[in-house]
């Protein structure tokens, strides 16, 4: 079994400009949690179970930019790169009135491309004024 405990995806092909969305995921056993926000996201769940192979089943809730609440459940595959990073190829489905379905590819961040992420998000935060006395 994959352990994706701690582990960070983001997605591809996120339009230059904007943000690209964050997952961190967290495991026990085979039980899989996680949370993300980022891109639309403002905030996201998901909870679900990890198979013996590495695929995960979850559902997930999350909150749009636009105040929209939407749910539904995912199914992921994961393939392991030559560098040792997961790719998890995911087919999912929401549900209500934003249903949709389709397929999505989640790439293992390394910790490089996670910290130029933080430090693009650093600089995208308001300047303080400097304090003198």
């Amino acid at each position: 079994m994959i352990d994706y405990d701690g582990r960070r995806f983001t997605t591809g092909g996120v339009p230059e400009g904007e943000k690209h969305p964050i997952a961190l995921y967290r495991q026990s056993g085979d039980l899989l949690w996680g949370e993300f926000s980022g891109g639309h996201a403002r905030r996201g769940t998901l909870t679900g179970v990890c198979a013996p192979d590495g695929t995960l089943d979850f559902a997930y809730c999350m909150v749009l930019d636009t105040g929209a609440i939407v749910s539904g459940r995912c199914h992921s595959t994961p393939e392991v790169l030559h560098d040792g990073r997961i790719l998890l190829h995911e087919t999912w489905e929401r549900y209500g009135e934003h249903a949709a379905s389709g397929v999505s590819l989640l790439e293992e961040l390394t910790p490089a491309a996670l910290e130029a992420f933080h430090q693009a998000a650093l600089a995208e935060l308001p300047q303080t004024a400097e304090v003198t006395s």
